[in-house]
C-alpha cells in the first residue's frame, strides 16, 4: 500500500507518517516548509519530502492521500488531486481506521495541557511495562519522537478540537472513539473555526457521545464550561479531580511545595503517592492528576503511576531549558493563549530566584492571537513578569494595549531588533521565558549564541 501525505511538516501529520512506515506502508510527503524535530524524525523514518506545489506524487499512483487540515481548496496539490479522482482521506480519518481500531484509546482533549498530560499517560504506560503506541502534538523528552505504534492494545492520542480536513470540519477527536478519554480544561480558543464557546461545547459534546459505558471520562470538577458539556447528555462513568480542599472530588492533589515540584495524590480520599519532579505549576500538578487517573483505569497501580512521573522528563517547548550564560536562563515555552501564559508564569515565579527577573518574551501570532480576540485579557497574563518584551508583526493589523499592563512591556517589530534589545537588558540571575506557537523568528537560539559569545 502506497500514501502519499499532504502537509506532512506538521507534527500531527509527521506523526501519522511514522506511524504508517512502522505499519509497512511505503509513505511519502509534500509541504512548503520542513524544520526540526519533524524534519528530523522524518528524515529518520526515511520518508521522502517534496515541495508541497509538486504534483509529482500523482504519476505515483498512490492508494490513498492523506490530506491536512491546513490545505484547503485552490491549493494545486488539493485541486490535482480531487481532479484526478484521487482516493483521499483526513489525518484523523485514517488515524482511526489504520492504527485504532481495535485498539485501547487513551484520549486526552481540553484547551490547554493536551500536549504535556498525553505524554504524561504514554510515559507512565511505558515505565508499567505496557509499550503504548501514541500520536501526541509535541516530542516527549522521555521518548525523543512525536508518534510510536507500539505493541500492546493501548495507544495515546493527542485529541485536538481542531477541525479535521477542508471536506471534515467535524473536530479530530471525533474520530478517535476512546474507552479512557481525559478532558483537562475548556475555555475559548480556536476563533478562526469556532464562532463562541458555545460551538466548542458541542464540538466536545460530540467526542463524549463517543466514549462507551465501560469506559471513563476524567476531568476536573470545578471546570463549569465542562460541566455543561456533560450537562448535555453522558452515558460513561465520571471521575473528577481537584485540589484536597474540595469536597466531593476522585482525584485530589496536595501540593508540597508552592511551585508544584512536588505533590501528594490522593484516590477516594485515601493517599496513593507522591510525586517530586522538575516540572513546575499548579496546571502540571493538574495535568499529572490526570494522567494518572487515566493510567490506572487502563490497569496501572497508582503508586506505580507516582513513581512514573517522578521520572518523566517533561515535552520539548513546554518550558524547556534551551540554556544558560552569564548567570541568565532561558527557556522555549508554547504558550499562547491568556490562561497559559498566567500560569506558566506563575509557576516560574513561585521558584525564581530572589534576585532574579522573570522576563517574557512573547509573539501572539496564532490566528486567534492576530484577529484580536484576546488583545484585552492579554495584560493580566502576565502580571507575574518583571519585564515583557511583545513581538507584533505590523501586517498583523493590531497594538498591544500597552496602558493596560502592570508590569513594563516593551513592543517591537523586528526580531532582529529584539535579539538586539534582549542582549543588552538582560543581568544575571534573569530568567527568560519565550513564548509562541511558531519559530519565533529564530529569537530563542539567536540570544542564547550571543550570550554564550
Amino acid at each position: 500500500m502506497k500514501i502519499h501525505i499532504l502537509g506532512i511538516a506538521g507534527t500531527f501529520m509527521g506523526g501519522i507518517a511514522q506511524l504508517a512506515k512502522a505499519k509497512g506502508i511505503e509513505v511519502s510527503g509534500s509541504d512548503k516548509a520542513i524544520y526540526p524535530p519533524m524534519s528530523t524524525q522524518l528524515e529518520q523514518a526515511g520518508i521522502e519530502v517534496e515541495p508541497l506545489d509538486s504534483l509529482a506524487f500523482l504519476e505515483k499512483s498512490p492508494d490513498q492521500v492523506v490530506i491536512g487540515n491546513a490545505l484547503s481548496r485552490g491549493q494545486p496539490a488539493v485541486e490535482a488531486t480531487l481532479n484526478a479522482q484521487q482516493p483521499y482521506t483526513s489525518g484523523p480519518q485514517w488515524l482511526a481506521e489504520n492504527i485504532l481500531q481495535d485498539r485501547w484509546v487513551v484520549a486526552v482533549a481540553g484547551t490547554h495541557g493536551k500536549t504535556t498530560t498525553s505524554s504524561m499517560v504514554a510515559w507512565i504506560l511505558e515505565y508499567a511495562g505496557l509499550n503504548p503506541g501514541f500520536l501526541i502534538g509535541g516530542v516527549p523528552e522521555n521518548f525523543g519522537v512525536s508518534a510510536r505504534l507500539g505493541e500492546s492494545p493501548f495507544f495515546v492520542v493527542e485529541a485536538d478540537e481542531y477541525d479535521s480536513a477542508f471536506f471534515d470540519k467535524r473536530s479530530k477527536f471525533v474520530h478517535y472513539h476512546p474507552r479512557t478519554c481525559v478532558l483537562n480544561n475548556l475555555e475559548f480558543d480556536h476563533a478562526d473555526i469556532f464562532h463562541d464557546l458555545a460551538a466548542i461545547q458541542t464540538q466536545f459534546h460530540h467526542l463524549v457521545r463517543t466514549v462507551p459505558g465501560n469506559g471513563l471520562i476524567v476531568m476536573p470538577k470545578a471546570d463549569e464550561a465542562l460541566q455543561e458539556v456533560i450537562a448535555k447528555g453522558g452515558w460513561t462513568p465520571i471521575q473528577t479531580s481537584g485540589n484536597e480542599g474540595m469536597a466531593s472530588v476522585d482525584w485530589a492533589y496536595e501540593l508540597l511545595q508552592p511551585d508544584g515540584s512536588a505533590f501528594a495524590v490522593s484516590f477516594h480520599g485515601k493517599r496513593v503517592g507522591q510525586v517530586q519532579w522538575t516540572l513546575r505549576g499548579v496546571h502540571n500538578v493538574k495535568n499529572g492528576l490526570h494522567a494518572m487517573a487515566a493510567a490506572v483505569h487502563c490497569g496501572v497501580p497508582p503508586e506505580v503511576a507516582a513513581s512514573a512521573l517522578c521520572e518523566f522528563k517533561g515535552v520539548k517547548r513546554r518550558l524547556t531549558l534551551i540554556g544558560r550564560g552569564n548567570g541568565i536562563a532561558l527557556y522555549d515555552d508554547f504558550a499562547h493563549h491568556p490562561t497559559a501564559i498566567a500560569t506558566t508564569l506563575a509557576g516560574m515565579r513561585q521558584s525564581l530566584p530572589s534576585n532574579g527577573r522573570l522576563i517574557a518574551v512573547f509573539e501572539p501570532r496564532s490566528n486567534t492571537m492576530r484577529m484580536g480576540i484576546h488583545r484585552q485579557t492579554l495584560p493580566d497574563a502576565f502580571k507575574e513578569a518583571d519585564k515583557v518584551f511583545a513581538m507584533i508583526d505590523p501586517a498583523w493589523g493590531w497594538t498591544l494595549p500597552e496602558v493596560d499592563f502592570s508590569v513594563p512591556v516593551e513592543v517591537v517589530n523586528d526580531y532582529d531588533r529584539l535579539v538586539e534589545l534582549l542582549v543588552q537588558s538582560l543581568q544575571a540571575g534573569d530568567e527568560v521565558v519565550f513564548m509562541s506557537n511558531g519559530s519565533f523568528g529564530g529569537v530563542p537560539e539567536k540570544v542564547k549564541a550571543a550570550l554564550s559569545d
